[in-house]
């Protein structure tokens, strides 16, 4: 029996927790977990005092990276992954929908606001995560941003998200980026798990999703440079040569920082609907 506790990291909650159930397994502490996050607005005070500080949308819609990103949605919602070795996943015949192969977290630091995240911490958790993974960053082919739909983050984030996995990659060769945020709204302390779930998806179906409310690139985000696009229709996720990888940001506005690098599925491991699985070992960069 491992432990079981509550995570409070505003924003980024769910995908801490994750991080957290990861650690758990990995050092012995459990031979299963379950990670999720919920978010219910039950009271009127939290939504009056983001709209007196002009954090929401007042359209109601989530632009994530387009130019008229103006403000996040709030959204309800909750979900659950459970996360088994990879090994015994497989012996005991569960469905898998993804591997996790590694994670990371860390501290903002100052920066200019409590709502103003820092893209150089974000940097380093990315760098981290895929470290730990035993991937170089720009073999990374999606990543499922954060992706709040703000004026300030959005840029924020792009550039980090580019720095850390676009400077090596060659021309023509892009990263995806999307959020599922333009779908289902903001589900803060459950924002993470929702934006796991999507990817999981993507990769079970090796298709990847257009992101919603996308139509004119943010000027003050230079995609070209720092290899990033923005898909606009269904895709099929083509892996080159070798295993589709991806990876989840996410970020609060208490300053905690998470990333998740995460793979496809083995062809010999069989896939349904309902369960997560991750690696069995730390790979010997960690």
């Amino acid at each position: 029996m491992g432990p079981s506790m509550a995570v409070d990291t505003a924003c980024s909650s769910a995908l801490v927790a994750v991080h957290l159930a990861i650690q758990s397994i990995w050092n012995g502490e459990s031979v299963l977990a379950i990670a999720g996050g919920v978010n219910a607005m039950l009271r009127p005070e939290a939504t009056i005092g983001f709209s007196k500080a002009s954090m929401l949308s007042p359209d109601g819609r989530c632009k994530t990276f387009d130019e008229r990103a103006n403000g996040y949605v709030r959204a309800e919602g909750a979900g659950v992954v459970v996360l088994k070795p990879l090994s015994q996943a497989i012996a005991d015949g569960d469905p898998i929908y993804a591997v996790i192969r590694g994670s990371a977290v860390n501290q903002d630091g100052q920066t200019n606001g409590i709502s103003v995240p820092n893209g150089l911490a974000q940097e380093a958790a990315i760098r981290d995560a895929c470290k730990l993974a035993g991937i170089l960053p720009e073999q990374i082919q999606y990543i499922e941003a954060h992706g709040t739909g703000t004026p300030v983050g959005d840029p924020i984030e792009a550039n980090a998200l580019g720095n850390a996995i676009g400077k090596n990659r060659p021309a023509g060769d892009y990263c995806t980026i999307g959020s599922v945020k333009g779908n289902i709204g903001h589900l803060e302390s459950a924002s993470g798990v929702a934006g796991l779930i999507k990817l999981a998806l993507a990769l079970k179906h090796r298709q990847i999703p257009p992101s919603l409310h996308f139509e004119t690139p943010n000027p003050k985000i230079p995609f070209e440079e720092l290899r990033l696009r923005v898909p606009t229709a269904l895709e099929p996720w083509s892996n080159g040569k070798g295993p589709r990888l991806a990876g989840i940001n996410s970020f609060g506005f208490g300053g905690t920082n998470a990333h998740v690098a995460i793979a496809e599925a083995p062809e010999n491991a069989r896939v349904g609907r309902e369960k997560f699985t991750l690696n069995q070992y730390r790979p010997k960069s960690a």
